[in-house]
């Protein structure tokens, strides 16, 4: 029976998904790539992902290694303040109590991150994998079957196409079949939130800062955008509950302006709604391995949180990232010693990091108003001492050497 054989095969081209491919084939092996959707890589587009990413330092510097970075950084805003905002109180309409800033300048000389449109980042990204020579990004092909051995693992994909890959990275999001197909179990939370997506303009320059407004059911999150038409743009991601956000999805476009702006008391002047909305469920999940035989977990195959602090895709990025710096230092990039030393270094953050965003989660979308009214005195009080304070932005960087 004819096969492929090449060393490394990706299930998954999500924007993990295609820069494992990236990652590999640019260290020198041979990649393929499969998704089964092809990539929306228009802000219109039917399925266009709207979410934005803000890669944070250690994410542009490993972009930048593997020659990313460039093609990304044109359509990237700077994230130079991270501002928090309480409106948790019991007025109608919302009213804001407390506002904290944490500030790039206080702990680097470069911005906290770099904002981009998920959608931007796959058109951008699919063009790198058009033109690389040793890599082929496969649409509208699924993984079907993984049968792996000690010194291969054997794929067939839905188009009938056999492949004898060296390694398997898993990049095919949270319900993965390749790691169910491994045996790999998961532990979920629910939240019964769900979060709205979209885009919009406004009156008030954002001046490169990030706002995070809490209330209840979640956080409303304001991230910088290029001016659209010389007007000024931020990306929102509005988290509620399920029953909420069912109700805002259901709006017209009139209705969700006035409530939208409600919501985010005016910090930015009146918004006016410049995409669709998309709204995605959220959940907390965490493999209890990250790796089996020939097969390595990433991003959300491996870890899935909350939108909040921007550690999704950066933790994801880290995934490839401690994979391929493993990988490249062996004999055999697939071997056992490999992915084992690959779930060693990468389990304990990541079961930190989840469990953190978590516990965030709760406190952003706490119903009660003395757990609100906690908050907001834990907000004054972390941002007034200074050394939590950096040690805390720190944190959410992933810096992890820096005094």
């Amino acid at each position: 029976m004819n096969f492929k054989k090449i060393d490394v095969f990706v299930s998954g081209g999500g924007i993990a998904g295609m820069v494992s491919a990236l990652a590999f084939e640019r260290a020198g092996f041979s990649v393929i790539c499969a998704d089964p959707i092809p990539p929306a890589t228009a802000r219109h587009d039917h399925g266009a992902d709207l979410r934005t990413t803000a890669f944070l330092q250690p994410s542009q510097t490993f972009l930048k290694s593997i020659g990313i970075w460039d093609h990304l950084a044109e359509h990237a805003t700077p994230l130079e303040v991270m501002r928090i905002i309480d409106a948790g109180g019991a007025d109608e309409p919302p009213a804001i109590r407390v506002t904290k800033e944490f500030k790039a300048g206080d702990i680097s000389s470069q911005p906290f991150g770099w904002n981009v449109p998920n959608w931007l980042s796959r058109r951008e990204l699919l063009k790198s994998l058009d033109n690389a020579q040793g890599a082929t990004f496969l649409t509208g092909v699924r993984t079907v079957k993984i049968f792996t051995r000690e010194n291969e693992a054997r794929v067939t994909l839905s188009d009938g196409q056999k492949i004898h890959a060296k390694l398997v990275i898993a990049a095919d999001g949270r319900s993965s079949f390749v790691r169910e197909n491994a045996g790999i179990s998961v532990r979920t939370k629910r939240f019964g939130q769900k979060a709205l997506a979209f885009a919009v303009t406004h009156t008030i320059p954002h001046r490169n800062v990030s706002t995070e407004i809490h209330r209840r059911g979640g956080p409303f999150t304001l991230v910088p955008l290029p001016d659209q038409e010389g007007t000024a743009s931020s990306a929102i991601v509005w988290m509620e509950t399920s029953k909420q956000a069912a109700r805002l999805m259901g709006m017209d476009i009139d209705s969700f302006t006035s409530e939208m702006n409600i919501r985010s008391c005016g910090i930015l002047g009146p918004l006016t709604l410049a995409t669709k909305r998309t709204e995605w469920t959220i959940i907390s999940q965490l493999a209890d391995r990250l790796s089996a035989q020939r097969i390595a977990l990433v991003a959300e195959a491996a870890h899935t949180i909350p939108p909040i602090g921007a550690q999704g895709l950066n933790m994801s990025l880290e995934d490839i990232q401690t994979l391929i710096s493993i990988a490249t230092k062996a004999d055999d990039i697939g071997s056992k010693l490999v992915l084992d030393a690959y779930h060693k270094a990468r389990i304990n953050d990541v079961n930190i990091r989840v469990g953190g965003i978590t516990l965030l989660n709760h406190a952003s979308s706490a119903q009660s108003q003395i757990i609100r009214d906690m908050r907001a005195r834990g907000l004054e009080t972390l941002h007034g001492i200074t050394p939590v304070r950096k040690t805390l932005m720190k944190m959410g960087l992933g810096i992890k050497s820096q005094g």
